[in-house]
């Protein structure tokens, strides 16, 4: 029998690539006047190969996890560059006398082109994530509440290796034009719009898939909705291209969208980088053009109120030739059973 993506062993990165990265963090470094960066367990943490130890300091000429981040600092350090996830007891434990920067302002730009063996773990993770909701698909969801077909889910996930658990979402009729809502004690019901992701870490890397289902049938005017949305997907995924400005996602996604007469009813976020970190760039609010390597969760959405939702979220790959979408996951509106 193949295993399954996330039973084999992750991608890594050789010591010719970690020795490549720590070069390029140290020339960011210079580029903006830090002298040392201080990290604790986070994105950032990971990207430089953080292990166990309580915290990371990258200088000029050390890269080491240490307990005592303080007494790692070169004589004379003016800036340091810390973790964005510190917690404001760590800041004032570590007693750094120097102007603290965050390190996002050097790492960033640096994560946004993924290496091959990076994006191949995303792959993974989004093979596991859309495992997850291909089993969700055989349960039994009529009668239960959303709450309870959450647990569920969360065991599916954990049974997948999933070693994070960042989002999941299920929520039934009227609820799923909510796009924060928690699920709780609703009952699921035949007619109900059904809205269902899963968004956790495999391997290191971060991925997320969203999909509706209806329940046993559509609600009245769900599937023309559900076609903008695809078609706003479609929109989207054909801007993510390289040498395009990321901002070009939400243009297109909106114009379509408007299109349609539900504009009023559109999400404000269209998507975000995914990668160590479940949101991290490229965004489109930015000034960021893609490149290949970045890799994108695209999530149009509509939400009605009181009434129904659709978001559809997929991770895709930008590459020199276009978009690559990293899973298999079918758009279709499903129809549940049972």
């Amino acid at each position: 029998m193949t295993p399954a993506p996330h039973d084999a062993p992750a991608p890594r990165s050789d010591g010719r690539q970690a020795a490549a990265r720590v070069a390029a963090v140290r020339a960011a470094m210079d580029e903006a006047g830090v002298d040392a960066l201080v990290l604790r367990s986070s994105p950032d943490f990971r990207f430089l190969g953080g292990g166990e130890g309580a915290f990371l300091v990258v200088t000029r000429h050390v890269v080491a996890e240490t307990a005592d981040p303080a007494g790692m600092l070169p004589d004379g350090a003016r800036r340091v560059g810390v973790d964005p996830e510190m917690r404001v007891r760590e800041l004032f434990g570590l007693a750094i006398e120097a102007e603290l920067v965050p390190a996002s302002s050097v790492l960033w730009p640096l994560r946004l082109r993924k290496e091959p063996y990076e994006v191949e773990a995303v792959r993974r993770a989004v093979a596991a994530a859309e495992e997850v909701l291909g089993q969700a698909r055989e349960l039994a969801w009529f009668g239960a509440t959303e709450r309870a077909m959450a647990h569920r889910l969360r065991v599916l996930a954990a049974e997948s290796g999933c070693e994070e658990l960042l989002s999941l979402r299920v929520a039934a009729g009227e609820h799923s034009a909510r796009p924060a809502h928690v699920p709780g004690e609703r009952v699921i019901n035949p007619g109900d719009a059904l809205a269902v992701s899963v968004c956790g870490r495999w391997g290191g890397y971060c991925a997320e898939v969203a999909r509706v289902f209806a329940v046993a049938e559509p609600p009245e005017d769900f599937e023309a909705m559900y076609s903008v949305v695809l078609a706003a997907h479609r929109a989207g995924l054909a801007a993510v291209r390289s040498g395009g400005h990321v901002g070009e996602v939400a243009r297109a996604v909106g114009e379509v969208i408007d299109g349609s007469g539900y504009g009023r009813f559109a999400a404000a976020h269209v998507g975000r980088g995914v990668g160590l970190g479940h949101d991290e760039g490229p965004w489109p609010g930015e000034d960021a053009v893609f490149a290949p390597g970045m890799t994108f969760c695209l999530e149009p959405a509509i939400y009605v109120p009181d009434l129904f939702g659709a978001r559809v979220a997929d991770v895709v790959v930008c590459t020199p030739d276009g978009p690559l979408p990293l899973g298999a996951y079918p758009h279709p509106l499903q129809v549940l059973e049972r």
